[in-house]
């Protein structure tokens, strides 16, 4: 069995096993910890699910490898003291209010940082699509505030808080019971559909939008406006493009978010300086794919006064 210094250093070099392993050596002490602190209630193992969490993003903090234990312990402890704080005030809804204090990296930021993105991505690529969508919205793109997510899933703003508290249930446990299998490349898929994306905003600037969206697209595709509106196949989307370049307005690639089934792109919109309100700031591209081409789609844009663009 691999020392505990040895899983440790492993871990802080970015190994997944290594991290996996550890956590699954001192499940049981932090159990131990949550039941001690909140009692045999549901939220115990919650806080032992969210502690695992915050050890994934924290691991680099350890200085002393030989003192994991009870540094995992006073993770759990911290997490423990929140559940109890929250059962007389607004219970707390997201995943870095609980890991991340202010002025560190956004968990994006603090995956590449301990070389575990490909690991957490396959894990969230195990949630339910209705916990993906919300999970990738929240910690990988603009859209963070829950009534943004709520607006664009069509969804009450309890549930956006619901499914998000599920999802970081199910990826803690979902990255102990992966962390020694093989996973896919989040770079070389994102990057793929980074290209994509390019191209596509590239052909449509060339007056080509609708060949390059046909060999990405459905013909049957099924597209949700930002107001609600409806529309079947992409010719309308063709043509509201093409009245935005002729207006003078095009879009500039800011993000892109690849999952095997959703794919997120954020642009800029470009407004002409004569012109600079003609269109909102920002449009944030849905897409969910079947079988490797977009079946549906959903574009949004931000209010202005959200902090971040959009309209």
């Amino acid at each position: 069995m691999p020392a505990e210094v040895d899983l440790v250093r492993e871990a802080q070099a970015g190994d997944v096993g290594s991290l996996g392993l550890l956590l699954a050596r001192y499940q049981a002490d932090m159990r131990a910890v949550a039941l001690g602190v909140l009692g045999r209630v549901p939220e115990a193992e919650d806080a032992v699910q969210e502690a695992a969490l915050v050890a994934l993003r924290r691991i680099g903090d350890v200085r002393d490898p030989r003192a994991v234990a009870p540094w995992l312990r006073a993770i759990v402890r911290n997490v423990c003291r929140m559940h109890l704080r929250s059962r007389k005030a607004v219970p707390v809804g997201d995943l870095e209010s609980l890991v991340l204090p202010r002025g560190e990296p956004d968990p994006g930021e603090l995956l590449d940082r301990y070389a575990t993105r490909d690991w957490v991505w396959s894990a969230v690529e195990e949630l339910s699509p209705n916990l993906r969508l919300v999970t990738m919205l929240r910690y990988f793109t603009d859209v963070t505030a829950y009534e943004d997510i709520a607006e664009l899933c069509a969804v009450p703003v309890g549930t956006v808080r619901s499914r998000l508290s599920q999802a970081r249930a199910k990826l803690s446990g979902a990255l102990l019971a992966t962390a020694n299998l093989a996973h896919d490349d989040v770079a070389v898929l994102t990057e793929a559909r980074r290209r994509e994306a390019e191209e596509t905003l590239r052909a449509a600037r060339r007056g080509s939008f609708a060949e390059a969206l046909a060999a990405h697209w459905s013909p049957e595709v099924d597209i949700t406006w930002s107001r609600g509106k409806r529309t079947k196949g992409f010719d309308y989307l063709v043509r509201a493009m093409n009245r935005d370049l002729d207006d003078g307005v095009h879009q500039r690639l800011t993000n892109v978010v690849a999952g095997r089934e959703v794919v997120i792109w954020e642009t800029d919109l470009v407004n002409p300086p004569d012109d600079p309100f003609h269109c909102p700031p920002a449009a944030v591209w849905v897409q969910f794919l079947e079988a490797g081409r977009v079946r549906r789609f959903r574009l949004f844009h931000l209010p202005r006064d959200a902090g971040v663009p959009g309209a």
